[in-house]
């Protein structure tokens, strides 16, 4: 069924509208990092004093939001590591292997992302406190602690979204290169590795995102700036630094920067992830 001219000019004004309506927080958030804070809160972000590009500054020198920002970055990377090279493979073990419990296995995996993680919250606080009183393993405000976690909580997931790109490749390939004397293993790493880099990238790219933004378990399990994340550091700047929005803002748009250049970095293999993942072979 084709589109009518008028149709056509129809859809792109909603798209454009969508486009307009999405960014513009982003804008607000970018115009408010150039004001003062008394401009800000006066709601007078298109007036009042020229842009402020020190506010850049001052969140570097004022704070210290360098720790925030490192601990991200080895909280987030840690996950993602992690979490992607456990989903790749339980996903492809689901996927190639029948044994017994693995449909089951596999609803599992769904279950947990319709619950609600904050339920999790106080048996994990228990349990954590309990790893640290009798094995002596610190969990509560550690980095190891968020790690673990956050890898509990991105790896079904992944697991689901790996699975659909495994299914997606023909068991064929694997077969030949048995045939041609490759291990079951050699298959794996020569054959489907490669085939599968798009939807590596893409669960990996998924799981960095997921983990840049938590905030949740980020704030109630943490306590020391020292192993605070990004969202907790920007989230303390309301009560803990006189109410500095102007440095929120700046805050939260250095904060982006990763999640940008991680998007874009990826987004050819993402693209074609997601694609590959949504055809079943």
């Amino acid at each position: 069924m084709r589109t009518s001219p008028g149709q056509a000019r129809l859809l792109n004004a909603l798209t454009w509208a969508i486009v307009v309506v999405s960014l513009l927080p982003i804008a607000w958030m970018l115009l408010s990092s150039l004001r003062n804070y008394s401009d800000i809160a006066a709601g007078e972000q298109l007036g009042g004093e020229p842009l402020r590009w020190r506010n850049y500054l001052d969140i570097w020198t004022q704070v210290d939001f360098f720790t925030f920002f490192r601990n991200s970055l080895v909280v987030c990377g840690l996950t993602t590591l992690l979490s992607t090279a456990c989903a790749l493979c339980a996903a492809y073990a689901l996927a190639r292997f029948r044994f017994r419990g693995a449909d089951a296995v596999s609803l599992s995996f769904t279950i947990t992302q319709v619950i609600p993680g904050m339920l999790f919250f106080l048996p994990l606080y228990m349990l954590y406190r309990h790893v640290g009183e009798a094995w002596g393993i610190p969990m509560l405000d550690s980095i190891q602690g968020l790690v673990f976690l956050y890898v509990a909580l991105f790896t079904p997931a992944s697991i689901w979204i790996m699975r659909g790109f495994f299914v997606s490749i023909p068991r064929e390939l694997e077969d030949a290169a048995v045939m041609d004397g490759c291990s079951r293993l050699g298959a794996f790493v020569r054959v489907v590795l490669p085939i599968s880099a798009p939807g590596i990238v893409a669960t990996a790219t998924f799981v960095f995102l997921l983990a840049w933004d938590e905030l949740f378990f980020a704030w109630v399990l943490t306590s020391s700036s020292q192993v605070q994340t990004i969202p907790v550091g920007i989230r303390l700047f309301v009560s803990q630094f006189q109410h500095r929005y102007d440095l929120m803002m700046a805050a939260g748009a250095v904060s982006t920067l990763p999640m940008l250049v991680a998007f874009f970095a990826g987004q050819r293999w993402f693209v074609r992830g997601l694609a590959a993942g949504a055809v079943k072979g």
